[in-house]
């Protein structure tokens, strides 16, 4: 069995869970590392892969840099993003989908948003072009939206949404694409967009907040053996391993 960064993982959700960011932005950078060697049993990350597992690695490097934005340290923050631009950019050279790239080009804007770093709008601006010329070459935008990839690359926005929003789903499909499927490079491009308008300003409020929830799991509401001690809450999220409250990410206690 291959190390896929599945336990590092569960300690970056457990280190958010206590609050302690700098802690969390440690292990999902191992858990990133992990998962870029070794996107999934059997996969290269340098071989082509019309799935893009790949992208989880990418996804987790992103939400790294977000938890040192939140734990004070913006140069940690910065090399996640410098370190994600260079990783997304080579990635190209492996996916050889061109609505794979333009994927990877939409990451690269993410990592500059994260990382505090220049050109964050040309580079959303310029994602949205990359869909918009491979738009023809994609038959169903709606699938490539919901292959490894493109989830992982819509992950991070919404788990920091939803750091504002109660632990309640901020961000849903229908905000992140365009309204005609039939348009695949304006109904992908909507993405790039969206975020370019939303990412920043997002970014920067869970920084003044101070707080990054874990990713949302399974969730059952009214839950009737479990309670957070910090807000009472009975609402409960399972994510990776870890029981927490869908309120405000604290571990919970049975009762």
């Amino acid at each position: 069995m291959t190390d896929d960064g599945s336990e590092s993982r569960q300690r970056a959700i457990g280190a958010l869970a206590r609050r302690e960011y700098e802690r969390a932005g440690d292990e999902y950078t191992r858990a990133a590392w992990q998962r870029l060697a070794t996107p999934r049993d059997g996969q290269s990350p340098f071989e082509p892969d019309e799935k893009g597992w790949v992208g989880a690695g990418l996804q987790f490097l992103s939400i790294a840099g977000v938890a040192y934005r939140v734990a004070g340290q913006s140069g940690r923050a910065t090399h996640r993003g410098v370190e994600g631009v260079a990783v997304a950019n080579d990635l190209k050279r492996s996916l050889d989908e061109p609505v794979q790239r333009a994927c990877l080009g939409e990451f690269a804007a993410d990592f500059r948003a994260i990382g505090e770093m220049d050109g964050v709008a040309d580079a959303y601006r310029e994602a949205r072009s990359a869909y918009e010329r491979v738009g023809d070459s994609v038959d169903s935008p709606q699938v490539v939206g919901t292959t490894p990839l493109f989830e992982a690359a819509a992950a991070p926005l919404k788990q920091v949404a939803r750091s504002l929003d109660d632990g309640e789903i901020a961000i849903a499909w229908e905000d992140i694409h365009g309204s005609d499927p039939a348009e695949a490079g304006a109904f992908l491009g909507h993405r790039a967009d969206y975020k370019r308008r939303r990412f920043p300003s997002l970014l920067d409020r869970v920084v003044e907040a101070g707080y990054l929830a874990a990713p949302r799991g399974t969730t059952e509401y009214d839950n009737a053996n479990h309670r957070c001690p910090a807000c009472e809450s009975t609402d409960i999220n399972w994510a990776a391993g870890n029981t927490l409250c869908l309120r405000c990410s604290t571990p919970v206690e049975r009762r």
